[in-house]
């Protein structure tokens, strides 16, 4: 993993607006917080099936709270429910773009390494980010790649290309007809279409993003759903045969099917994403969160969390602790990035990112 890190130290490039760092007066002006502190039960906004029970469980007996987590399908959609505020929410998992979004309206509160002394087990290449430079308001929390899984029991070996998802042809070909699956996130499902046409998946050329519309639009009566959660759980049950997700989910789900499964990142490219723990601005229990945060970034549960949900640890200290057959899957710790593009905020351009795929579903 150390020989993979330099290596995503030096090929990776982040195409993201730099926030400007916190001042110490902005983050006096929130509650200050010691380490292991809680003020209260813990609400937690993340992505499904992305975190261990068992570590919940852990925290809740070590701190005597309760933890209650809701899960979100996309960054937008829990960027429009914590926007409104007074959301009740106390730490929320935003993308690494999502996150310079949040810093910029002001609705995440800068990081108390006070209450935090587990950060610096970050690994050096989170420990600067482009989307928050010198991680003041965020602290890594996993990271991985997004792109298709296949049931190949069913289909046999198939081209790797994003033409499983968008191409008629090959729809044909393989059976794959009302059998497909596509992400319900705008920014992950127009950069798709976008990669298979040749294009950035930041773009910003208002044709190149009409290209993709059309293409998803032209799919849309093969698609079984566009689904952010159970997508994994539909091709084990074999309900689907190829779906568009995140690795570490295929990954999970793959082991409890019958079949023999598939997953790559499409030969014309696709996204490498690091999600971050943030603290709402507004969040209820601010001290209940930085504690959590503390709790996952300790050696052996940030390594507990890994093993659990098969996502790599952006933690350097688990490393000792995380399973070997999970360091040594590919598809976990990637060793080819070439193909690999990081999401960027493209600023007052990601809202047609959204009404381009609420325009092709329609």
């Amino acid at each position: 993993m150390n020989k993979w890190m330099r290596l995503f130290a030096l090929v990776c490039v982040f195409s993201v607006t730099a926030a400007a760092c916190g001042s110490d007066e902005e983050a006096s002006a929130f509650k200050q917080c010691k380490v292991g502190e809680t003020d209260g039960d813990f609400n937690f906004y993340n992505w499904s099936e992305y975190m261990d029970p068992d570590l919940i469980t852990a925290f809740e007996e070590q701190f005597g709270v309760t933890v209650t987590e809701d899960f979100y399908p996309s960054n937008e959609e829990m960027f429009g429910r914590v926007e409104v505020g007074a959301s009740g929410y106390d730490m929320i998992i935003p993308s690494d773009y999502m996150v310079s979004i949040l810093i910029s309206e002001a609705m995440i509160q800068p990081v108390q390494a006070a209450a935090v002394p587990n950060k610096p087990n970050v690994s050096e290449t989170f420990e600067d980010p482009p989307y928050d430079p010198g991680a003041v308001y965020t602290s890594a929390y996993q990271w991985g790649t997004t792109g298709i899984g296949v049931d190949i029991g069913v289909t046999g070996e198939v081209p790797h290309t994003w033409g499983l998802l968008f191409d008629a042809g090959l729809a044909e070909e393989f059976g794959l007809a009302g059998k497909i699956t596509i992400l319900d996130d705008p920014r992950e499902t127009m950069g798709a279409a976008l990669k298979y046409l040749g294009y950035s998946l930041n773009s910003t050329s208002e044709s190149e993003l009409a290209e993709a519309e059309q293409v998803i639009a032209d799919a849309v009566s093969r698609v079984a759903a566009f689904d952010s959660d159970q997508y994994g759980d539909l091709m084990v049950t074999g309900e689907t045969i190829v779906g568009h997700g995140y690795s570490g989910n295929f990954l999970w789900d793959f082991e409890e099917g019958d079949s023999e499964y598939d997953y790559f990142v499409p030969d014309e490219g696709g996204t490498i994403w690091v999600d971050n723990m943030a603290v709402l601005a507004d969040a209820p229990h601010p001290c209940t969160a930085f504690a959590f945060m503390n709790f996952l970034l300790d050696a052996e549960n940030g390594a507990q969390l890994t093993n659990f949900n098969w996502y790599a640890s952006p933690n350097a200290a688990s490393e000792q602790f995380i399973d070997q057959e999970v360091l040594d899957n590919t598809i976990i710790y990637p060793t080819d990035m070439s193909k690999l593009e990081f999401i960027s905020d493209t600023g007052d351009f990601e809202i047609n990112f959204t009404d381009a795929l609420s325009r092709a579903r329609s």
